[in-house]
């Protein structure tokens, strides 16, 4: 199917590769299906990739594994909340954190907060609010990022 993107054009999607939220995420609640896009001319995954919404093209969030800026990320979340993604299990979980990028990139930060859960089998997702009370809305990453790269170039 071809959709429209806000970073990369109209691109082919199989359909396979769609992620549905059926309570949408946070502040975009009318919008319930979603892929997960990156730049495929490098020859590695890249650190930064993009929720791309089905739905708005131009709704586009830049998300990043979160054991790339902490390793030892582990969020509690009710069971109930997870429940309608199906059977989660460490093979099919992904995480996925918000990535906010101001002007000044040295600021960039990531929510710990609130984090996509995915279940790569179900192809179903949630965004939900972790009751860990040490993570932060606002946890900079900026350098932590340019420590895993290698000191290569944050590319987002």
């Amino acid at each position: 199917m071809l959709i429209q993107t806000k970073h990369f054009g109209e691109i082919d999607l199989d359909e396979s590769k769609i992620i549905t939220f059926d309570q949408g995420i946070m502040g975009f609640e009318e919008y319930k299906q979603y892929t997960i896009l990156y730049d495929i001319e490098d020859s590695e995954k890249p650190t930064i990739s993009w929720l791309q919404s089905i739905e708005e093209p131009g709704l586009a969030l830049p998300v990043i594994n979160p054991f790339i800026v902490k390793p030892d990320y582990n969020p509690v979340v009710e069971d109930e909340l997870l429940k309608p993604l199906g059977g989660i299990n460490e093979d099919n979980l992904v995480l996925l954190l918000t990535v906010t990028v101001p002007t000044d990139i040295t600021k960039m930060s990531v929510n710990l907060k609130a984090p996509f859960i995915i279940n790569g089998d179900t192809r179903k997702g949630c965004q939900a609010i972790v009751e860990n009370q040490d993570y932060e809305i606002k946890y900079k990453v900026y350098d932590i990022i340019q420590k895993s790269k290698g000191r290569e170039k944050v590319k987002c």
